[in-house]
């Protein structure tokens, strides 16, 4: 009653499903508003449609995946169809096959492309009532598909007491006077008078739950005085409660049991036997209209009630009923009868921990990550031995990290306390270490790795430690203590037994040296063919980033091949939690050779995942990233938001490469702008920021960009000054692309003999993969001989540079190209640029076009396949053309 506005959104969500537009929808609102009567009538609704729905309620909340199996238990039947991975992460969660533990994302993505394949024969409406009681792995699955139903004929609608669901919402709040008259009327069988109706209105502010329970006792309320507020809440709360205590004593106690045992009659009638009463008793509190039983299920009219009766009940009631439902659901369903007995215990109880340990094991080998969290944490706290307490509250913060609940984490690790093992204590360090690397203090980070290290038993287990603390001084930007780690690295690579930690030791010095260019280049090369070779670091999910590391310190067209085939593959199979940091390896590495079209695809996916995550280092190397890639391509505006964005983050967490790239970001977008002055500005504010870190990695160094503004404003002796010093500093680390750039700014600077100077930086671009610096130089080239009045051996050189930045896209040098070669007397036809496709438009195109199958891509981008057949269709329109080949042809 009274809610025509919003029964009219549920039709139109439900309409657009109909027609294949999916689409998701959370009702929130205080207890007792009428969200679970909206969700009743969104079923009716659902006419002709699959209506697959779960309840949340609170002794349920442990159960991992309890939820999503209630409703997927339809459709269970067409598992086989959806790509293999996912089947199994799936049939792993729901407890139908056994394997290895999987990734949460995992499952959400399994849960979407089955909902999606069960929608193929009708559309399907997912109904779940109490959200905020649904258990934590369910939630996050069903969550994680809802919000990519856009082209397929799916709805998901929830309600939930939060006030900011993860999903849109449809906010209720109180009905108004004459709809609280009418539901008054109508469902109290009391005749209220418009004076009292207005003032139960007043004092309910309008909630429906509360209106009906009021009324029905108004004569209570005859003599308070008008001026004095109705006690809404606790009459609420006392009014259930009063209503169970006026049942008989075994009606009471049946609806006791009711409370703790949940919605199995079948549950609830063995622990009333065990406590010496029929369950028959339940019928007179159904009479009363507290609870309905149906098809082997007792339901409460409302939740409060629920609570209100558990709530009532004296605390060893509680607990001997809690006993009696365990042994009445026996040890065959382990998990429950595990958490009622936890709830029976009044001290430590051994038994009862390792029981727990036992569900938290199952939960974390489902992915469970939460309900794991919680098994480990309560057998912790019943653990009558101090240091098993310590070790589980280790596990527990290790479950809650992999849950993404990162607080309850850090608590966990401080109620540990004291470690006295040896194994917990590192694990604990490394836990810590890890969340401050992700989401905290790097510099902690790296600390604790450093200290995790110095404690290790093995040279092996230190090595890798010490490889996590030059990583977080990668981020920081800290060169000082990276090179102590590197001599420490050193020092124990002799009694290393394993390749992946030789590789990862070898490849950290090697960064760590490389960026305070003291060497490392040999180091980086022998880890690359050692990695490649073995193949160990490829089951290492959160060091699989490092396979990444060698191709972009090297930055030549030789290192690397074997790494970045191994990263394909293992992309495909990489669980969605750990695809951030890979994701963003990757897109960098794309960034500096020619796939610029796969950068800003893969930088975009990064980003979204990064988000979804929490992950907020990766978020900003993945911000700062783009923004470069976008100075590039003279995307102002997107540009300069980017580094909005990403700078905050980097200052408030110490990423100074993140803050690196952002200034390098703006310097190069004001180059290409022609704006030599505000160039000028930021490269030399980046140039101080790296003295100041003591970063001399040249490949960090705005040293050309500098010089070319400072040529442009006149400065031409500076500039010279910038150019011979970036030539040492080039010669010292004596790769071929920071050689390449060094070679043409000299070239660009030189009186005579240039050609020398940029023939030699043209040599060493072509032992690198950066289409765009090789540009630049024929640019510069071309420039300097059309100045020099050899226009006929300019032309080759601009044509080339003009080609590859209108490949690249990058629109500003394309015009600079133009302009000079104009200048040559070359009359030039520019390429039409066409229609520009988003970055999730590129993926699906990039994808597609490598022959994969709609499915396919759909899995590998974690959509559906009618979402990927709809973004193909928008390509198809915006690129004219009509079939995949077409598409491959167009592609840069």
């Amino acid at each position: 009653m009274g809610r025509e506005s919003e029964r009219r959104q549920v039709e139109r969500l439900v309409a657009s499903a109909r027609l294949g537009h999916g689409g998701a929808l959370a009702v929130t609102g205080e207890p007792g508003v009428g969200k679970t009567a909206l969700l009743r009538f969104a079923a009716g609704c659902a006419t002709g449609m699959h209506v697959l729905r779960a309840a949340g309620s609170e002794p349920e909340r442990e159960i991992p995946f309890g939820a999503l199996h209630q409703v997927l238990r339809p459709a269970l039947d067409r598992l086989d169809e959806i790509p293999g991975p996912q089947a199994q992460a799936l049939s792993v969660a729901l407890a139908l096959r056994s394997g290895p533990a999987v990734d949460r994302f995992a499952v959400g993505a399994a849960t979407l492309s089955l909902l999606c394949r069960f929608a193929e024969d009708r559309p399907v409406a997912v109904l779940l009532d109490d959200l905020h009681l649904v258990d934590r792995p369910s939630a996050d699955a069903l969550v994680f598909a809802a919000r990519r139903l856009s082209a397929d004929p799916v709805v998901l609608l929830a309600t939930t007491r939060s006030p900011d669901p993860p999903l849109p919402t449809l906010p209720l709040s109180g009905i108004d006077l004459a709809a609280a008259g009418e539901l008054v009327s109508s469902r109290s069988g009391v005749a209220a008078s418009p004076e009292l109706i207005a003032r139960l209105h007043r004092a309910t502010a309008g909630n429906p739950l509360a209106l009906i329970e009021l009324a029905a006792g108004a004569h209570r309320w005859a003599h308070v005085s008008p001026e004095a507020p109705l006690p809404v809440s606790a009459a609420l709360a006392t009014e259930f409660a009063s209503q169970a205590r006026s049942l008989g004593e075994a009606g009471r106690a049946a609806i006791e049991v009711a409370s703790v045992a949940g919605n199995d009659l079948r549950v609830v009638a063995g622990a009333c036997r065990v406590l010496g009463f029929a369950v028959d008793s339940l019928a007179e509190a159904e009479s009363a209209g507290l609870v309905r039983m149906a098809d082997g299920r007792v339901e409460f009219r409302h939740p409060l009630i629920r609570a209100a009766v558990y709530g009532d009940a004296d605390p060893q009631r509680r607990r001997s009923i809690h006993r009696a439902v365990a042994e009445a659901i026996g040890p065959g369903d382990a998990d429950r009868h595990a958490w009622h007995l936890a709830e029976a215990a009044v001290g430590p109880d051994a038994r009862v921990a390792d029981l727990l340990v036992m569900a938290a094991r199952r939960a974390h080998e489902r992915s469970a990550y939460d309900v794991a969290a919680a098994a480990y944490g309560r057998a912790a706290r019943l653990s009558p031995d101090v240091r098993r307490h310590a070790s589980l509250c280790v596990a527990a913060a290790e479950s809650a990290w992999l849950a993404g609940e990162t607080r309850r984490s850090v608590s966990l690790l401080d109620e540990a306390g004291d470690l006295q093992e040896q194994e917990a204590r590192l694990r604990a360090v490394e836990l810590r270490a890890a969340i401050a690397a992700r989401t905290g203090s790097l510099t902690e980070a790296r600390d604790l790795c450093r200290i995790a290290a110095r404690g290790s038993e093995t040279a092996d287990a230190g090595v890798v430690l010490l490889a996590d603390a030059v990583n977080a001084c990668f981020y920081l930007g800290d060169t000082t203590t990276g090179v102590e780690l590197a001599h420490e690295i050193e020092q124990l690579l002799p009694r290393v037994t394993s390749a992946r930690a030789r590789g990862l030791g070898q490849m950290a010095a090697g960064v760590a040296r490389i960026l305070a260019n003291r060497g490392g280049a040999g180091q980086i090369r022998a880890a690359v063919g050692l990695l490649a070779s073995s193949g160990q670091l490829r089951e290492d999910r959160r060091r699989l980033s490092w396979l990444m590391i060698g191709p972009l310190f090297l930055r030549d067209a030789d290192s690397g091949a074997d790494l970045r085939r191994i990263v394909a593959d293992a992309r495909e199979e990489a669980a969605v939690g750990t695809l951030p940091a890979l994701l963003f390896h990757v897109a960098r590495d794309e960034a500096t050779t020619n796939q610029w079209v796969r950068a800003e695809a893969t930088y975009d996916e990064a980003t979204r995942l990064a988000r979804e995550t929490g992950q907020e280092t990766d978020l900003a190397m993945c911000l700062a990233g783009i923004a470069w890639l976008r100075a590039r391509l003279g995307d102002e505006e997107r540009c300069r938001a980017l580094v909005a964005e990403a700078l905050p983050i980097c200052r408030d967490r110490d990423i100074h490469i993140g803050r690196v790239w952002s200034l390098f970001a703006l310097g190069e977008l004001e180059l290409g702008l022609g704006n030599a002055t505000g160039a000028l500005t930021h490269l030399e504010e980046l140039a101080a920021l790296l003295d100041g870190l003591q970063l001399t990695d040249p490949d960090l160094s705005p040293a050309p960009e500098l010089a070319d503004a400072l040529v442009r404003l006149g400065r031409r002796d500076d500039a010279v000054v910038v150019a011979r010093r970036y030539r040492s500093e080039a010669a010292a680390k004596g790769q071929p692309w920071a050689m390449g750039r060094a070679e043409r700014t000299l070239g660009v600077l030189s009186q005579d003999g240039f050609d020398s100077h940029f023939e030699a930086s043209l040599g060493f671009h072509h032992r690198t993969l950066d289409d765009f610096e090789t540009a630049r130089t024929r640019l510069a080239y071309g420039a300097r001989l059309r100045r020099a009045r050899r226009r006929v051996d300019a032309r080759p050189h601009l044509h080339a540079a003009l080609e590859t930045f209108e490949n690249l896209r990058a629109a500003r040098w394309a015009d600079l190209a133009a302009v000079e070669l104009g200048a040559t007397g070359e009359k030039i036809k520019r390429r039409d640029r066409g229609e520009t496709l988003t970055p999730q438009e590129l993926q699906v195109s990039l994808l597609l076009a490598e022959g994969r199958t709609t499915r396919e891509v759909a899995a590998a981008l974690f959509l559906s396949p009618k979402t990927v057949e709809y973004h193909l269709r928008k390509v198809y329109t915006k690129l004219g053309i009509r079939s995949r080949a077409e598409l491959a042809g167009r592609l840069p």
